[in-house]
């Protein structure tokens, strides 16, 4: 087995880095900085691989877990990041809207329709209002919470909501 260079090491972490840098994760031109123990990068299938305490931030966007997968699509664009661990964490605010701030076991964050998915043991914060269950998922632009007792793999777990009224 041949290792690649540290050059191309360098040139696909920059890649995929670069990548990530669009609209539709997070506010542009915004430095991307990643922490994690390891990478495992398979330029041919379009998939960045951290482990190790994971730690992803560009701008307003902190995507945290065990292990932290970044999927391209086609044309290099970051189409998916799947964060897994005991307690993943994202947290984002939106130009428009409340801090969003969710866990779970697996974190699935679709970039181009800017949706979230947490599933086992689900939370949800949107400002002040919380959401639990086995199965969250978010769509950010139209601030629509979806929340299931049942998700696959997972053991059943009851919806749970607080909504705080808003001060007049």
């Amino acid at each position: 087995m041949s290792y690649p260079s540290r050059q191309q090491l360098i040139g696909w972490l920059a890649a995929g880095l670069l990548a990530l840098a669009t609209p539709a994760l997070a506010q542009q031109g915004q430095p991307i900085e990643v922490e994690a123990d390891r990478l495992e990068l398979d330029e041919g299938a379009g998939t960045a691989v951290y482990s190790g305490e994971v730690e992803i931030r560009q701008g307003d966007l902190r995507l945290t877990g065990a292990r932290v997968t970044i999927q391209r699509n086609a044309a290099g664009e970051v189409s998916r990041l799947t964060a897994t661990g005991e307690r993943a964490y994202l947290e984002q605010r939106p130009a428009e809207g409340d801090l969003i701030q969710g866990w779970g076991r697996t974190i699935v964050y679709h970039t181009a329709e800017r949706r979230v998915e947490l599933i086992d043991r689900a939370e949800l914060h949107r400002g002040a209002d919380t959401f639990n269950g086995a199965y969250v998922e978010y769509r950010i632009d139209r601030r629509l919470v979806e929340a299931r007792a049942d998700a696959e793999g997972t053991d059943r777990q009851r919806v749970r909501m607080t909504l705080t009224p808003e001060q007049q």
